[in-house]
C-alpha cells in the first residue's frame, strides 16, 4: 500500500502543515477532508474517489468544498464520502448551506457503517471502521491490502483502558493523533485529543510495527512539537508525520 499525507496538523493550518488529509492515490482513498485535500488534485490517478470522514469537525470535513477544483478536467466517475448517518445532515445543511456555499459538489454521501469490511475501495482494499471517543463522536479504521494493516485514529484521547487498542493490536503501522506534548493532560481530557506519552504507550502495548503521529498542534511550526526523544525511550519505531510524505508499506 502506498500513501501520501495531504495535511497531518489539527484545528488549523499553519505555515507549514495542512489539517488531516492521507490519500491512497492508487486506490482513490481518502482519509478524512482537511485543508489539505486541495492537494489530492496532483495525485488523482482513478475515476472514482471514496472519502472516509472520521468526524464532522471543521478541520475535517472543509475540504469537502474543494472537491469542485480537486475534480476539475479529470474523468472522474463518482466521488462517495463516507460518513455516520446524522452527521451527513449536519454537512448538507450546514457546511453546504448556500449561504455558505452556493452549490453542492459533485459528492455521493454513503452511510458509513461500524465494523468490518465497513467501505469497499477497488483493488481488494477493506476498510474496517470503529468507535473512538470524542466530543460529538469519531471513527477510527483499518485499512487493509495484501496482508497488511494500517491504523488510522483521530481523534481520541489515548489511554491503555480505551476500547479501541484491540482493533488495532498487531498493525504494520498506526497512524494517531498527537495533539498535545506532555504535559497538557488535563487539556487533552476536555477536547478529546492526546499526549505524547500516551500515544506510545499504546503503540507498545499494541505491538504495532511503526507509529507515524499527525493532527499535531498548530502553534508549533517546528520539526519536533511533540518530543520524540523521550518518546523513544517508550517506542523507538516512531516518526511525526509531514506534509506529503509519501509512505508504502
Amino acid at each position: 500500500m502506498k500513501f501520501v499525507f495531504l495535511g497531518t496538523t489539527g484545528y488549523h493550518p499553519n505555515n507549514r502543515r495542512q489539517t488531516l488529509s492521507v490519500m491512497f492515490p492508487d486506490n482513490g482513498f481518502i482519509l478524512d477532508a482537511g485543508t489539505g485535500l486541495f492537494r489530492a488534485r496532483e495525485f488523482v490517478s482513478t475515476d472514482q474517489l471514496h472519502v472516509f470522514l472520521s468526524h464532522v469537525h471543521l478541520d475535517h470535513c472543509i475540504g469537502l468544498t474543494f472537491l469542485f477544483d480537486v475534480v476539475n478536467g479529470k474523468q472522474m466517475r463518482q466521488t462517495q464520502v463516507y460518513v455516520e448517518g446524522e452527521k451527513q445532515t449536519v454537512l448538507e445543511e450546514h457546511l453546504f448551506h448556500p449561504l455558505l456555499f452556493p452549490a453542492m459538489p459533485p459528492i455521493d454521501f454513503i452511510p458509513m457503517k461500524i465494523g468490518p469490511n465497513a467501505i469497499k475501495v477497488p483493488d481488494q482494499m477493506d476498510v474496517h471502521t470503529f468507535p473512538l471517543s470524542h466530543p460529538g463522536g469519531s471513527v477510527g479504521c483499518i485499512v487493509q491490502q495484501d496482508g497488511k494493516r494500517i491504523a488510522y485514529v483521530t481523534d481520541t484521547t489515548a489511554g491503555l483502558d480505551e476500547p479501541y487498542l484491540e482493533q488495532i493490536a498487531g498493525v504494520d503501522l498506526l497512524i494517531h493523533e498527537c495533539y498535545f506534548p506532555d504535559g497538557f493532560e488535563e487539556q487533552a481530557a476536555i477536547t478529546g485529543h492526546s499526549c505524547a506519552t500516551s500515544v506510545a504507550q499504546v503503540a507498545r502495548q499494541c505491538g504495532v510495527g511503526e507509529l507515524l503521529l499527525v493532527h499535531v498542534n498548530p502553534l508549533d511550526e517546528t520539526d519536533d512539537p511533540i518530543g520524540l526523544e523521550s518518546l523513544r525511550e517508550i517506542f523507538s519505531n516512531v516518526r511525526i508525520a509531514e506534509d506529503l510524505m509519501e509512505v508504502e508499506i
